[in-house]
């Protein structure tokens, strides 16, 4: 268990992804307004996320075993704001490129921006890092600073908890030698006991391999995005004629969808984020699982094999203990757990956005979206993921979010969207 003020095994191997140890990743959430946002909004929400629950950076550990932990942190990236209007056409290029010099060390790990766009609208952007925040997580995060209540127990907590759990002065984020002293004790203790225990039993052999991939050809970007909005009535009508449920179609869909684009496997590996929180809270609070898909499964068998699947989560590597990869040296760590949680594709169901965030202010939402990205991949690095899938439900629809990693099959986001919409057989809108 990660305690307060102390980086979680999951934090810190997005933070070696962030170091270039791995496929680096953010997280974004995007609303997309039926008219111009208000620049003013704008900077008070940018002012609140600053002394907010993203307003923090790693800092490292005096003591040798020790985690590394958190910090406050109010600098920020300035905030955007285009006023030329940008073709919707040029939605996600722009949107992939707010990615850029996210920094979970040395400088802000989030960017709030904003651009118009040329069909009367505008486009919000929060990204942040994924070594600050999963998914649920940054959705928590920018309720907060919307001032919504998801991260409150009581009426005055969560801007109060927000600042609190953010003192370095604080006794939960307090860094100084006794409390390092103490964390490096129980680091080592932990993972002495159960290397011992796991050499014991023996160690077993890790299981689902990272597979290699063929060349990469492209001389394009090595990613394309789609997001695509449904009804939640006709999504939740056609997982029940199936037998499934909203999620299991979910998967279901995107497997399909990467079956259409030429993948030539007759089965898929599966990743499926688990979220593990008792009590809402921006971390990286989640677990992972896979099922493995074949071509005559149905949102019901899908159903049934994720059922039996998220009692079994991943371990660490090879029966180790997993506070193992936060005592070795990170390039240590990263062989060691390198592509343990990649499979074919990644299937993140982010749940409902709070209420709070179906419009921004005055302005009505036409869509929020929630997805990955990956500022700085190139060709030559890309992971065995080929497809990531994030559902979100937003009042009364539900909206796909879809990102390729498989540039020699899917060549551009508008030919994403068209594999997905015939796999998808829903009447949909695609931003």
């Amino acid at each position: 268990m990660n305690r307060p003020g102390r980086l979680s095994v999951v934090d810190e191997i997005f933070l070696r992804t962030h170091r270039g140890l791995g496929t680096p990743i953010a997280l974004q959430g995007l609303w997309r307004t039926a008219d111009r946002i208000d620049p003013d909004l704008l900077r008070r929400v940018h002012a609140a996320l600053r002394t907010g629950p993203l307003g923090r950076r790693v800092v490292r550990p005096r003591v040798p075993g020790a985690r590394r932990a958190w910090q406050a942190n109010t600098s920020a990236h300035p905030l955007v704001l285009a006023d030329r209007p940008l073709p919707a056409a040029a939605l996600f290029e722009w949107a992939d490129a707010q990615g850029a010099d996210l920094d979970p060390e040395f400088g802000p790990g989030w960017r709030l921006s904003a651009t118009a766009l040329d069909d009367g609208g505008s486009l919000v952007s929060l990204t942040c890092s994924h070594a600050l925040a999963d998914g649920r997580a940054l959705v928590l995060a920018i309720d907060d600073a919307m001032g919504g209540r998801s991260l409150a127990a009581g009426p005055d907590r969560a801007r109060t908890d927000a600042h609190a759990k953010l003192d370095p002065g604080s006794q939960p984020y307090a860094v100084g030698p006794e409390s390092d002293w103490a964390d490096a004790r129980r680091q080592w203790s932990t993972v002495l006991r159960g290397t011992a225990k796991a050499l014991r039993g023996g160690i077993p052999e890790r299981p689902h391999p990272q597979t290699g991939r063929e060349p990469v050809r492209t001389t394009g970007g090595p990613t394309h995005s789609a997001v695509l909005q449904c009804a939640a009535a006709d999504w939740d009508r056609t997982a029940a004629a199936h037998q499934g449920t909203a999620n299991s179609l979910f998967i279901a869909l995107v497997a399909n969808t990467l079956w259409a684009t030429g993948f030539p496997n007759d089965t898929i590996d599966a990743s499926l984020p688990v979220d593990t929180r008792d009590e809402p809270r921006v971390d990286n609070d989640l677990a992972m699982t896979d099922i493995t898909v074949d071509r005559t499964d149905t949102p019901a068998t899908i159903r049934e094999k994720s059922r039996a699947a998220y009692e079994h989560r991943m371990s660490s590597p090879g029966g180790m203990p997993e506070e193992l990869l936060q005592v070795i040296p990170d390039r240590w760590a990263y062989a060691l757990s390198k592509g343990a949680g990649e499979r074919d594709i990644l299937c993140s169901n982010i749940g409902a956005i709070p209420a709070t965030l179906r419009t921004l202010g005055p302005h009505r939402c036409l869509g929020v979206a929630a997805r990955a990205i990956h500022p700085g991949l190139t060709a030559a690095h890309l992971p065995r993921t080929r497809l990531s899938g994030y559902l979100c439900r937003l009042a009364d629809d539900y909206v796909l979010s879809l990102v390729s990693l498989d540039p020699d099959r899917v060549e551009s986001g508008s030919a994403l969207a068209t594999f997905a919409r015939k796999t998808l057989e829903l009447p949909v809108r695609v931003w």
